[in-house]
């Protein structure tokens, strides 16, 4: 199953969270997305504040989240579950009294 933009957004946030600052590279194979894609969607982070890139070593780059991308990764989990209970709560049958 494809994912969408926001899930490969959040998987490239959660990564970054988790692994610490990354190579490109690393970002690539962790998040499970090939690298034209990934330079987009790191450009797209970059851009709202959600990563920062850093330079380490005066010459090799990293990715790192930011504060505010672990506010939006809390968030999402949030939304995730409310949503996972919202659809139980649809599923389910009325209780007969």
């Amino acid at each position: 199953m494809r994912r969408s933009k926001l899930e490969m957004y959040i998987d490239i946030l959660q990564v970054l969270a988790w692994r610490g600052p990354l190579k490109l590279t690393h970002v690539m194979y962790k998040a499970n997305v090939n690298c034209s894609v990934l330079k987009e969607h790191l450009d797209f982070l970059i851009r709202y504040g959600l990563v920062e890139e850093r330079t380490v070593e005066k010459k090799r780059i990293v990715y790192a989240v930011t504060q505010r991308g672990r506010i939006v990764i809390k968030h999402f989990g949030e939304l995730k579950q409310v949503l996972l209970i919202t659809e139980e709560n649809k599923n389910r049958m009325p209780i007969p009294f």
